[in-house]
């Protein structure tokens, strides 16, 4: 069993309402993934495997970091339809999509719970599913040899967390609000099972004059 590094995308178009339109990192998204590259490569960081996700926004971040030709795709490792909930809990139940980020913080822990107790009809892909292409994804990565990097998104970050810390889905929410951009996050294998021990760390952006890119959305 091998330890993996999670890495959430740059920061995205903070301006989208759907998936589509968010599904591309933002000038600064593209800064902050190159500035992770520098660091991993200055650090002599041995990642033996690069993986990520087969959105926009991970490829964006793999090449911006500078190891986009290296990285295996698989779509097991795409984030959850957040906006695609959203519009269903709004169309069904009447909440409204919120415009700012306190409304935003609010929302998302009820849009999760919602989608886990199965009270969102139709949606893009079930909670046991998307819970169980995550295990299925880590399982077959930590099973192969030497360490890995994984460029994927907050929401399947918390979901491994949720798995590792066995989290119920409103500490779940809250851990997938806290994940910043381009932030590492490691699970290392301890006994016969993988555990966190490293969370939401952005070395790269710690100098002072970097602070201004410390982002969550």
């Amino acid at each position: 069993m091998s330890q993996i590094t999670l890495i959430r995308h740059g920061q995205a178009n903070t301006q989208a309402r759907d998936e589509a339109e968010y599904d591309r990192l933002s000038p600064l998204g593209h800064q902050q993934a190159q500035w992770l590259g520098e660091h991993l490569r200055a650090s002599a960081s041995d990642h033996g495997r690069i993986y990520c996700g087969t959105l926009t926004r991970h490829q964006e971040t793999a090449e911006a970091m500078g190891v986009g030709q290296e990285a295996i795709r698989d779509p097991r490792l795409n984030e959850l339809e957040y906006f695609t909930l959203a519009q269903l809990m709004q169309q069904q139940k009447g909440v409204a999509i919120p415009e700012d980020r306190e409304g935003f913080v609010a929302h998302l822990p009820m849009v999760f719970e919602a989608w886990q107790r199965g009270e969102i009809d139709n949606p893009p892909e079930s909670f046991e599913n998307f819970e169980t292409r995550v295990g299925a994804a880590l399982a077959e990565i930590a099973a192969g040899s030497g360490p890995a990097l994984v460029v994927t998104s907050g929401g399947l970050i918390a979901m491994v967390m949720r798995q590792m810390l066995e989290l119920d889905t409103h500490a779940m929410a809250r851990m997938a609000l806290a994940i910043m951009n381009t932030s590492l996050h490691r699970v290392f294998p301890i006994g016969d099972r993988l555990s966190p021990v490293l969370f939401n760390a952005v070395p790269h952006l710690e100098h002072p004059e970097r602070h201004y890119a410390q982002t969550h959305l």
